[in-house]
């Protein structure tokens, strides 16, 4: 032992007269240094320096969570897809945390493909609705067959509308597109509106972010066709598309129809058997009813096409008039400035709906709430007068704290 200590001394003073090694059991760094009083080789003396290496942290639960939705999403597994909605779709305080942490990462890498791909967009984001008898749905399981044919990676995001009594749903959409479910290339989620304003849920935006980082190359967005107010979709998607039955009405309703302005594309469904002829007729007046409304863009005019699910007729003509508005848009670099917006206007949906949130919890108001509805239900109290009074409230209290 002493001859290996003194050879390793030797080795230090005639080279650098200082030597480092490592111990790896006990992440030891043995400094061999000269005697300070001696000028002997074989006279050392020793100093010893422990130097602790920091424990590396154990990734948390949370961590390890959002890194297996992550790769499992880029990857294009489906469960993970399903799972990963399904956090986004969340209301809890934690959970909407981990999503907000997801949909991160998500942008990054959906931005990193965007620049591999030119700066265009690396999806086709069409929004469908109708009134409710249109065939949205039969619409979709054709028209989403035809496109994984062609080759395509299809997502259906379908909104199904809550009960304001149970705050059920029923999510059957899934259940009528039985042959578009077993496809391999194909995703369909049912969604819960619960209660939003609009026929899609707040959520929607997000749910599109994920199937396309999945590799989803068209999304269709299926409204709940509850009226007028559906047109929210527009906000979300690159194209609008319109489904009427043949017995829609006159050109007179289709122009009184606020959402025929929004719409990039008509289609009337169900043009076959005994009603092809009024599907013609109602293609015809709507043709009409088109060219006294204003433009939605100066680069696009809406066509109108009859089509049918059942014989599958009409369905390439769409996916064509779809291809070509996707040219044109994304020429004129329109698209990209309409997905900018949208961004925009979606972030304060998100704005509005956590103020709505924060004023019901806030503690100078929620007790208020119910006396003052109560009032309000048996018509003591105006409505109006209920609501300034609550925002009395809320200023008020928000006023006394910024002053403390």
């Amino acid at each position: 032992m002493i001859r290996i200590l003194n050879r390793v001394a030797r080795l230090a003073v005639l080279n650098s007269k200082q030597l480092h090694w490592y111990n790896t059991v006990g992440f030891l760094t043995e400094q061999v240094l000269p005697c300070s009083t001696c000028t002997s080789i074989r006279c050392v003396s020793f100093r010893a320096k422990r130097e602790e290496i920091p424990p590396v942290a154990e990734p948390s639960r949370e961590d390890k969570l959002v890194t297996s939705l992550y790769k499992g999403v880029i990857s294009g597994k489906r469960a993970s897809l399903a799972e990963a909605i399904t956090l986004v779709e969340s209301r809890n305080a934690r959970k909407r945390a981990l999503a907000e942490r997801l949909l991160s990462e998500i942008l990054g890498y959906l931005r990193k493909k965007e620049q591999h791909n030119g700066g265009k967009p690396i999806s086709f984001r069409a929004g469908l609705t109708g009134p409710p008898g249109a065939g949205k749905s039969s619409f979709i399981e054709t028209f989403g067959k035809y496109l994984t044919a062609q080759g395509h990676k299809v997502a259906v995001l379908a909104v199904d509308p809550s009960s304001s009594a149970t705050g059920g749903s029923l999510l059957g959409d899934k259940t009528r597109m039985i042959e578009l479910s077993r496809d391999r290339n194909a995703y369909i989620r049912p969604s819960p509106t619960g209660g939003t304003l609009g026929g899609v849920t707040r959520s929607t935006n997000e749910a599109i972010l994920l199937c396309e980082a999945a590799g989803y190359d068209v999304v269709l967005v299926e409204t709940v066709g509850v009226g007028q107010s559906e047109y929210a979709v527009a906000d979300m998607v690159d194209m609008f598309v319109l489904l009427i039955p043949p017995a829609a009405g006159d050109e007179l309703q289709g122009i009184k129809k606020g959402i025929v302005e929004m719409a990039d594309l008509i289609a009337v469904n169900k043009a076959d058997g005994d009603l092809y002829i009024p599907a013609k007729r109602i293609q015809m007046e709507y043709i009409s009813a088109v060219k006294l409304l204003r433009k939605k863009s100066v680069n696009w005019n809406p066509q109108v096409l009859r089509v049918s699910s059942i014989k599958d007729e009409g369905i390439t003509a769409v996916w064509e008039n779809m291809c070509e508005f996707h040219r044109i848009m994304v020429g004129s670099g329109e698209m990209m400035k309409q997905r900018a917006k949208q961004h925009r206007i979606w972030m304060w949906n998100h704005i509005r709906e956590h103020i709505i949130t924060l004023f019901k919890n806030h503690p100078s108001v929620k007790p208020e709430i119910r006396p003052l509805e109560d009032r309000v239900a048996k018509g003591v109290m105006a409505p109006g007068l209920a609501a300034d009074i609550l925002m009395k409230r809320f200023s008020e209290a928000t006023q006394d704290k910024k002053e403390d």
